[in-house]
């Protein structure tokens, strides 16, 4: 049977090494615990994709030593594969090598500040690899970049001459797969949580008062610790 790997990139919850642009707004402790609830929430997302299409969770994280936090927060079947590489393209373009040769068909690698990712988006990017000749599905996010990317084979070209952090990172990716004549399926826009401004669309969302963001996961973990704590305004 056929099983796509699905990664979750990110670190692990650490107060004043995670979500540091959030931290400074609503305080380290708060910030760290916030990250712990995103891992916990696109795991769900990963849970909620139908067994029968084939699919394994794992989290890409750092830093080496981290082990028993990603064990805590992630489901016991996940598998733990440690980030390699010393910026954002390395990272992807190992943890999609390593994923592919552990004899899985397909890779999507995803952000884990996106707590409610919908499954949904997971389904058809998996149905996408699955059609016939060689591909990349690509998640592109509010702000430039993406939340995913998916793979049949760990296309080098598509990590190389990007502007990581900036807003033409997910426009550049589609040009690098052109530029490879690889076929691309874009999947619809949706955001990470990364600032004060994204955790007010956050906030929005769950309380379902969004206008651009619907439908999306049930995030519990996030909505569970939002609901508890302190009212949070951008």
């Amino acid at each position: 049977m056929s099983c796509a790997a699905i990664g979750i990139i990110g670190k692990a919850p650490q107060p004043g090494r995670s979500k540091t642009r959030l931290a400074t707004a609503i305080g380290a402790t708060a910030a760290s615990e916030l990250s712990a609830c995103f891992l916990r929430d696109v795991a769900a997302a990963i849970e909620a994709v139908p067994e029968a299409l084939g699919r394994r969770g794992y989290g890409v994280y750092a830093p080496a030593g981290a082990e028993d936090i990603m064990r805590q927060l992630l489901p016991a079947e996940f598998g733990l594969l440690l980030q390699v590489g010393d910026d954002l393209g390395h990272v992807l373009i190992g943890a999609a090598r390593a994923l592919l040769d552990a004899e899985h068909d397909c890779v999507l690698l995803v952000n884990g500040d996106s707590p409610t990712l919908p499954p949904r988006f997971l389904v058809r990017a998996i149905e996408a690899l699955r059609e016939p000749g060689d591909r990349m599905v690509l998640g592109p996010a509010s702000d430039g970049g993406y939340y995913l990317i998916g793979l049949k084979q760990a296309h080098q070209q598509l990590f190389t001459r990007i502007a990581w952090g900036t807003e033409t990172v997910a426009r550049s990716t589609c040009d690098r797969a052109a530029e490879i004549g690889l076929a691309t399926t874009l999947l619809p826009e949706w955001y990470d949580v990364d600032d004060i401004e994204t955790l007010g669309w956050l906030q929005e969302e769950l309380a379902g008062a969004s206008a651009r963001f619907r439908a999306g996961g049930f995030a519990p973990a996030s909505r569970a610790f939002l609901k508890a704590g302190p009212q949070i305004s951008p």
